[in-house]
Protein backbone atom coordinates (compact mmCIF):
# COMPACT_ATOMS: atom_id res chain seq x y z
CA UNK A 1 0.00 0.00 0.00
CA UNK A 2 1.32 3.43 -0.39
CA UNK A 3 1.88 5.51 1.90
CA UNK A 4 0.67 9.33 1.87
CA UNK A 5 3.54 11.74 2.52
CA UNK A 6 4.24 13.49 5.53
CA UNK A 7 2.57 16.78 5.63
CA UNK A 8 4.95 19.17 7.52
CA UNK A 9 3.75 22.00 9.86
CA UNK A 10 2.86 24.89 8.58
CA UNK A 11 6.14 27.31 8.57
CA UNK A 12 3.98 30.68 7.51
CA UNK A 13 1.90 31.96 11.01
CA UNK A 14 -2.04 32.33 10.45
CA UNK A 15 -2.51 35.82 9.18
CA UNK A 16 -5.96 37.52 10.48
CA UNK A 17 -6.61 34.27 11.59
CA UNK A 18 -6.49 32.26 8.11
CA UNK A 19 -3.98 29.56 7.34
CA UNK A 20 -1.02 30.07 4.69
CA UNK A 21 -2.43 27.87 1.54
CA UNK A 22 -0.29 24.64 1.14
CA UNK A 23 0.90 23.21 -2.17
CA UNK A 24 2.43 19.78 -2.93
CA UNK A 25 4.12 19.61 -5.99
CA UNK A 26 3.36 16.47 -8.11
CA UNK A 27 5.42 13.56 -7.79
CA UNK A 28 5.42 13.13 -11.62
CA UNK A 29 6.13 16.45 -12.06
CA UNK A 30 8.17 17.65 -15.94
CA UNK A 31 8.10 21.12 -14.98
CA UNK A 32 11.80 22.81 -15.25
CA UNK A 33 11.17 24.86 -11.67
CA UNK A 34 8.61 25.52 -9.29
CA UNK A 35 7.78 29.02 -10.70
CA UNK A 36 6.37 27.17 -13.95
CA UNK A 37 4.37 24.60 -12.00
CA UNK A 38 2.74 27.10 -10.17
CA UNK A 39 1.84 29.58 -12.88
CA UNK A 40 0.16 26.68 -14.55
CA UNK A 41 -1.14 25.15 -11.45
CA UNK A 42 -2.86 27.91 -9.86
CA UNK A 43 -4.15 30.38 -12.77
CA UNK A 44 -3.24 33.50 -11.07
CA UNK A 45 -3.09 36.91 -12.98
CA UNK A 46 0.13 37.79 -15.39
CA UNK A 47 2.97 38.00 -13.08
CA UNK A 48 1.62 37.09 -9.88
CA UNK A 49 3.36 34.34 -9.12
CA UNK A 50 6.61 36.29 -10.47
CA UNK A 51 5.79 39.14 -8.08
CA UNK A 52 5.62 36.41 -4.83
CA UNK A 53 8.78 34.83 -5.46
CA UNK A 54 10.85 38.38 -5.54
CA UNK A 55 9.19 39.09 -2.47
CA UNK A 56 9.92 35.84 -0.53
CA UNK A 57 6.28 35.36 -0.09
CA UNK A 58 6.36 32.16 -1.04
CA UNK A 59 8.50 29.42 1.36
CA UNK A 60 9.20 25.87 1.59
CA UNK A 61 9.32 23.59 4.32
CA UNK A 62 11.49 25.15 6.56
CA UNK A 63 10.48 28.58 5.83
CA UNK A 64 12.75 29.73 3.77
CA UNK A 65 11.72 31.89 0.53
CA UNK A 66 11.99 29.53 -3.06
CA UNK A 67 14.37 31.30 -5.46
CA UNK A 68 12.27 32.65 -8.91
CA UNK A 69 14.44 30.42 -10.82
CA UNK A 70 14.23 27.05 -7.96
CA UNK A 71 14.39 23.42 -9.86
CA UNK A 72 11.36 21.66 -9.34
CA UNK A 73 11.08 19.61 -6.95
CA UNK A 74 8.63 16.26 -7.18
CA UNK A 75 7.05 15.75 -3.70
CA UNK A 76 8.55 18.84 -2.15
CA UNK A 77 5.84 21.56 -0.34
CA UNK A 78 5.46 25.12 -0.66
CA UNK A 79 3.33 27.74 1.38
CA UNK A 80 2.03 30.83 1.06
CA UNK A 81 -0.67 33.55 1.99
CA UNK A 82 -3.02 34.43 -0.86
CA UNK A 83 -4.36 37.99 -1.10
CA UNK A 84 -7.78 38.24 0.18
CA UNK A 85 -10.65 39.30 -1.17
CA UNK A 86 -12.21 42.59 0.37
CA UNK A 87 -15.08 41.74 2.80
CA UNK A 88 -17.57 43.81 4.47
CA UNK A 89 -17.34 43.58 8.11
CA UNK A 90 -20.32 41.36 9.88
CA UNK A 91 -21.00 43.59 12.44
CA UNK A 92 -22.54 41.34 15.27
CA UNK A 93 -20.65 39.57 18.09
CA UNK A 94 -19.78 36.33 17.97
CA UNK A 95 -20.28 34.85 22.07
CA UNK A 96 -18.40 32.25 23.58
CA UNK A 97 -21.05 30.46 25.62
CA UNK A 98 -18.52 27.30 26.96
CA UNK A 99 -14.27 27.06 26.75
CA UNK A 100 -12.13 24.22 28.59
CA UNK A 101 -8.95 22.89 27.33
CA UNK A 102 -10.94 20.97 24.87
CA UNK A 103 -13.45 22.67 23.21
CA UNK A 104 -14.95 25.98 22.61
CA UNK A 105 -18.63 26.13 21.87
CA UNK A 106 -19.97 29.91 20.72
CA UNK A 107 -23.08 31.22 19.67
CA UNK A 108 -22.92 32.49 16.44
CA UNK A 109 -24.75 35.35 14.65
CA UNK A 110 -26.73 35.09 11.53
CA UNK A 111 -24.53 36.33 8.37
CA UNK A 112 -21.27 34.95 9.65
CA UNK A 113 -20.06 31.89 7.59
CA UNK A 114 -18.26 29.08 9.73
CA UNK A 115 -15.10 28.99 8.46
CA UNK A 116 -13.04 30.14 5.19
CA UNK A 117 -14.69 29.38 1.90
CA UNK A 118 -15.16 31.45 -1.27
CA UNK A 119 -15.55 35.09 -0.89
CA UNK A 120 -16.19 34.93 2.95
CA UNK A 121 -12.44 34.38 4.89
CA UNK A 122 -11.38 36.49 7.43
CA UNK A 123 -15.42 37.30 8.37
CA UNK A 124 -15.81 33.96 9.42
CA UNK A 125 -16.60 32.01 12.95
CA UNK A 126 -13.09 30.08 12.30
CA UNK A 127 -11.04 33.14 11.92
CA UNK A 128 -12.24 35.42 13.91
CA UNK A 129 -12.49 33.30 16.54
CA UNK A 130 -8.87 32.40 16.22
CA UNK A 131 -7.94 36.10 16.47
CA UNK A 132 -10.28 36.76 19.63
CA UNK A 133 -9.13 33.41 22.03
CA UNK A 134 -5.79 33.00 20.83
CA UNK A 135 -6.08 29.68 20.13
CA UNK A 136 -4.32 29.35 16.09
CA UNK A 137 -5.19 25.58 16.76
CA UNK A 138 -8.78 26.17 16.47
CA UNK A 139 -11.07 24.23 14.32
CA UNK A 140 -14.63 23.98 13.52
CA UNK A 141 -16.25 19.99 14.40
CA UNK A 142 -18.90 20.82 12.33
CA UNK A 143 -20.82 23.96 10.43
CA UNK A 144 -23.60 25.97 10.61
CA UNK A 145 -24.97 28.01 7.38
CA UNK A 146 -23.82 31.61 6.99
CA UNK A 147 -27.09 32.51 7.67
CA UNK A 148 -28.04 30.09 10.59
CA UNK A 149 -27.27 31.42 13.87
CA UNK A 150 -26.88 29.36 16.87
CA UNK A 151 -24.47 26.91 18.61
CA UNK A 152 -20.92 25.87 17.00
CA UNK A 153 -18.64 23.59 18.44
CA UNK A 154 -14.52 24.13 18.18
CA UNK A 155 -11.81 21.82 19.13
CA UNK A 156 -8.82 22.86 20.76
CA UNK A 157 -6.42 20.47 19.96
CA UNK A 158 -5.75 18.79 16.43
CA UNK A 159 -5.23 15.39 17.60
CA UNK A 160 -8.59 15.33 19.06
CA UNK A 161 -10.16 16.43 16.42
CA UNK A 162 -11.25 14.21 14.77
CA UNK A 163 -13.73 12.22 18.09
CA UNK A 164 -15.76 15.28 17.72
CA UNK A 165 -16.13 15.41 14.02
CA UNK A 166 -17.45 11.53 15.02
CA UNK A 167 -20.52 12.88 17.21
CA UNK A 168 -21.25 14.24 14.25
CA UNK A 169 -20.95 11.63 11.90
CA UNK A 170 -22.30 9.07 14.17
CA UNK A 171 -25.72 11.25 15.06
CA UNK A 172 -24.52 10.95 18.68
CA UNK A 173 -25.41 14.76 18.88
CA UNK A 174 -29.09 16.07 19.79
CA UNK A 175 -29.69 19.29 18.00
CA UNK A 176 -32.70 21.17 18.33
CA UNK A 177 -33.51 24.57 16.30
CA UNK A 178 -35.63 27.32 16.61
CA UNK A 179 -37.89 28.82 13.15
CA UNK A 180 -40.23 31.64 12.07
CA UNK A 181 -42.65 30.52 9.60
CA UNK A 182 -46.03 31.06 8.72
CA UNK A 183 -48.79 29.39 10.79
CA UNK A 184 -51.08 26.78 8.77
CA UNK A 185 -53.85 25.40 10.93
CA UNK A 186 -54.43 23.31 8.44
CA UNK A 187 -51.13 21.80 8.22
CA UNK A 188 -50.84 18.74 11.21
CA UNK A 189 -48.07 19.30 13.64
CA UNK A 190 -46.20 17.60 15.64
CA UNK A 191 -44.91 15.27 12.57
CA UNK A 192 -41.79 13.76 10.89
CA UNK A 193 -40.93 14.68 7.51
CA UNK A 194 -38.37 12.57 5.25
CA UNK A 195 -37.54 13.00 2.09
CA UNK A 196 -34.38 12.42 -0.53
CA UNK A 197 -32.68 15.52 -1.00
CA UNK A 198 -29.87 16.31 -3.06
CA UNK A 199 -27.22 19.20 -3.30
CA UNK A 200 -25.63 19.24 -6.90
CA UNK A 201 -22.43 21.33 -7.44
CA UNK A 202 -23.14 24.73 -8.80
CA UNK A 203 -26.86 24.58 -7.90
CA UNK A 204 -27.57 26.85 -5.34
CA UNK A 205 -30.18 24.96 -3.44
CA UNK A 206 -30.98 21.47 -2.83
CA UNK A 207 -34.42 19.77 -4.00
CA UNK A 208 -36.09 16.86 -3.09
CA UNK A 209 -36.26 13.92 -5.44
CA UNK A 210 -39.44 12.28 -5.25
CA UNK A 211 -40.04 8.39 -5.33
CA UNK A 212 -36.37 7.94 -4.19
CA UNK A 213 -35.15 6.31 -0.61
CA UNK A 214 -35.56 9.08 2.10
CA UNK A 215 -31.95 9.94 3.21
CA UNK A 216 -33.20 13.16 5.97
CA UNK A 217 -34.93 13.16 8.44
CA UNK A 218 -36.45 16.46 10.43
CA UNK A 219 -39.12 16.21 13.49
CA UNK A 220 -41.38 19.55 13.22
CA UNK A 221 -43.22 20.67 16.12
CA UNK A 222 -45.60 24.23 16.46
CA UNK A 223 -44.35 25.84 19.67
CA UNK A 224 -46.74 28.76 19.62
CA UNK A 225 -48.47 30.87 17.33
CA UNK A 226 -48.96 34.33 16.96
CA UNK A 227 -52.01 35.75 14.10
CA UNK A 228 -50.06 34.34 10.97
CA UNK A 229 -46.81 33.66 11.58
CA UNK A 230 -45.64 30.69 14.10
CA UNK A 231 -42.49 29.33 16.47
CA UNK A 232 -40.96 26.23 15.25
CA UNK A 233 -38.96 23.53 17.45
CA UNK A 234 -37.37 21.16 14.45
CA UNK A 235 -35.21 18.42 15.23
CA UNK A 236 -32.71 17.01 12.85
CA UNK A 237 -32.26 13.51 12.91
CA UNK A 238 -29.94 13.55 9.93
CA UNK A 239 -27.84 16.54 8.67
CA UNK A 240 -28.51 17.25 4.67
CA UNK A 241 -27.56 20.58 3.17
CA UNK A 242 -30.44 23.00 3.88
CA UNK A 243 -32.21 20.12 5.46
CA UNK A 244 -35.19 22.08 7.94
CA UNK A 245 -35.10 24.48 5.29
CA UNK A 246 -36.13 22.49 2.78
CA UNK A 247 -38.22 20.33 4.79
CA UNK A 248 -40.48 23.67 6.28
CA UNK A 249 -40.52 24.66 2.56
CA UNK A 250 -42.38 21.11 1.50
CA UNK A 251 -44.95 21.41 4.24
CA UNK A 252 -45.66 24.69 2.98
CA UNK A 253 -43.88 26.53 6.05
CA UNK A 254 -40.97 28.32 4.50
CA UNK A 255 -38.89 30.10 6.90
CA UNK A 256 -39.31 33.71 7.10
CA UNK A 257 -36.39 35.56 5.28
CA UNK A 258 -34.84 32.62 3.22
CA UNK A 259 -33.88 34.04 0.06
CA UNK A 260 -33.67 30.23 -1.82
CA UNK A 261 -36.75 28.67 -0.78
CA UNK A 262 -39.62 28.46 -1.88
CA UNK A 263 -37.93 30.84 -4.70
CA UNK A 264 -34.37 31.87 -5.09
CA UNK A 265 -34.10 35.41 -4.89
CA UNK A 266 -30.49 35.86 -5.04
CA UNK A 267 -28.30 37.24 -2.14
CA UNK A 268 -29.00 40.46 -0.69
CA UNK A 269 -26.61 43.22 -0.87
CA UNK A 270 -23.66 41.95 1.41
CA UNK A 271 -23.75 44.90 3.55
CA UNK A 272 -27.57 44.55 4.12
CA UNK A 273 -28.17 43.10 7.38
CA UNK A 274 -31.78 43.63 8.12
CA UNK A 275 -33.97 40.41 7.07
CA UNK A 276 -31.87 38.12 8.57
CA UNK A 277 -32.98 34.05 8.09
CA UNK A 278 -35.71 32.78 11.14
CA UNK A 279 -33.52 29.86 11.74
CA UNK A 280 -31.40 29.30 15.30
CA UNK A 281 -29.71 26.26 15.97
CA UNK A 282 -30.97 26.81 20.03
CA UNK A 283 -29.58 23.39 21.64
CA UNK A 284 -26.66 20.76 21.11
CA UNK A 285 -26.29 17.89 23.45
CA UNK A 286 -23.75 15.34 23.71
CA UNK A 287 -21.36 13.37 25.99
CA UNK A 288 -17.63 14.65 25.32
CA UNK A 289 -15.96 11.77 23.48
CA UNK A 290 -12.77 12.76 25.38
CA UNK A 291 -13.56 13.43 29.24
CA UNK A 292 -16.97 11.46 29.27
CA UNK A 293 -18.78 14.87 30.78
CA UNK A 294 -22.80 15.40 29.60
CA UNK A 295 -22.95 18.94 27.85
CA UNK A 296 -25.96 20.56 26.98
CA UNK A 297 -25.67 24.01 25.67
CA UNK A 298 -28.47 26.46 24.87
CA UNK A 299 -28.12 29.38 22.99
CA UNK A 300 -28.73 32.95 24.17
CA UNK A 301 -30.07 34.58 21.22
CA UNK A 302 -33.65 35.30 20.19
CA UNK A 303 -35.26 35.51 16.40
CA UNK A 304 -36.20 38.89 15.41
CA UNK A 305 -39.42 38.09 14.11
CA UNK A 306 -40.92 37.22 17.27
CA UNK A 307 -39.94 40.05 19.26
CA UNK A 308 -40.66 42.13 16.47
CA UNK A 309 -44.26 40.49 15.03
CA UNK A 310 -45.11 43.61 13.40
CA UNK A 311 -42.37 44.14 11.05
CA UNK A 312 -42.59 40.77 10.15
CA UNK A 313 -46.13 39.58 9.91
CA UNK A 314 -46.37 41.91 7.16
Amino acid sequence: MRRKPRIPPAPLPQRDGVDPVRVRLPSDGAWPTVRDHLVERLAAGPGVIDAMLRGGEIVGADGTPVAPDAPYAPGAFVWFHRELPPEVTVPFALDVVHRDEHIVVVDKPHFLATMPRGGHVVQTALARLRVQLGIPTLSAAHRLDRLTAGLLLFTVRPEERGAYQTLFRDRLVHKEYEAVAPHDPRVPLPRTVRSHIEKERGLIAAYEVEGAEPNSESRVELIEHRGALGRYRLTPHTGRTHQLRVHMNALGLPILGDPLYPVVTGPAEPDDFRRPLQLLARVLEFTDPVTGARHRFVSGRTLGAWSAYEDWAR
